[in-house]
């Protein structure tokens, strides 16, 4: 039998970045692109769309390069993770390293074609993606974090556009903490018997028997902020069909999780981004037609 070929370089870089794995990025890009249309009002330009789609992209690519090289050692304990380039010693940590750094670049070389307060902002975002992956550590509860980290896209999104952060974004922001807590719960409680064995802190092991009903609070908890940080712009029934579309889907997701199975739990966090888009499309076409 002859032996495998190694992969190219290229190959492991973009396993690294999850490229063939798009739901990392895609949860992320509706909620900014939401508060980018809110914030102009409308269409934003063509140029800050590129910007933002890419710089999403390109921001999540990175914070896989970190918590990979953070979790390199507790990656081999668990079965979903242990082949990754890094903790399978394919991609040296310099390599990963390197790689997020120019991926972050990149983004910051975007970021400062628009507003310098959107700048600004882009500085605690990296920081927090940086911070994430160690306060599964000692957090009982690190998607929190996580939402703060993936959450920043709404605020530099306003910043970008109108250059400050009105309560509209921060509203927006607190409805994406509670998305980003429910289907990040839903990720966590595939992992959960992995992770009680080598002593991670997920919000699915503090939850506990919790664990669907609160995901359940999680996903009511957003739909109800950001109907009320959206509603005053009057996108009439556009908008209102694509919460009720998003509505049906959270309960579509409780059908998946409600047994605990590795996966339905992970079939619902690979489709959660279709919320986003469910919500994103009624806006778009809410502000298309006022």
């Amino acid at each position: 039998m002859s032996a495998v070929a190694p992969r190219s370089r290229l190959s492991l870089y973009l396993d690294l970045v999850r490229f063939n794995r798009p739901a990392g990025w895609l949860v992320l890009v509706w909620p900014t692109l939401v508060a980018l249309w809110v914030a102009a009002d409308g269409f934003p330009g063509w140029h800050l769309l590129i910007v933002f789609v890419l710089g999403t992209v390109l921001m999540r690519s990175a914070g896989c390069c970190i918590n990979d090289i953070a979790d390199r050692d507790f990656d081999k304990h668990v079965k979903r993770t242990k082949a990754r380039p890094i903790t399978s010693g394919q991609v040296s940590v310099f390599e990963a390293s390197m790689l997020g750094v120019v991926l972050a670049l990149v983004s910051l070389g975007l970021v400062l074609t628009t507003r310098w307060e959107a700048v600004a902002w882009s500085v605690p975002a990296v920081l927090f993606t940086i911070l994430y992956p160690f306060t599964k550590r000692f957090f009982a509860m690190p998607q929190a974090f996580l939402g703060i980290a993936f959450n920043f896209g709404i605020v530099i999104a306003f910043a970008a556009v109108i250059g400050e952060v009105p309560v509209t974004a921060w509203l927006l922001w607190t409805a994406n903490m509670f998305m980003v807590l429910a289907y990040d719960t839903e990720y966590a409680m595939v992992d959960r018997d992995d992770d009680l064995k080598i002593g991670m802190k997920t919000s699915a092991i503090t939850l506990g028997r919790f664990d669907v009903a609160g995901i359940m609070l999680f996903f009511a908890l957003c739909w109800g902020l950001t109907a009320v940080a959206i509603a005053p712009y009057h996108l009439g029934w556009p908008f209102w069909l694509g919460m009720a579309v998003a509505a049906a889907q959270m309960v579509w997701h409780y059908t998946l999780i409600r047994n605990r199975t590795r996966e339905g739990c992970f079939i619902a966090f690979s489709k959660s981004h279709w919320m986003g888009v469910s919500i994103f499309v009624g806006t778009v076409l809410g502000f298309a037609l006022r």
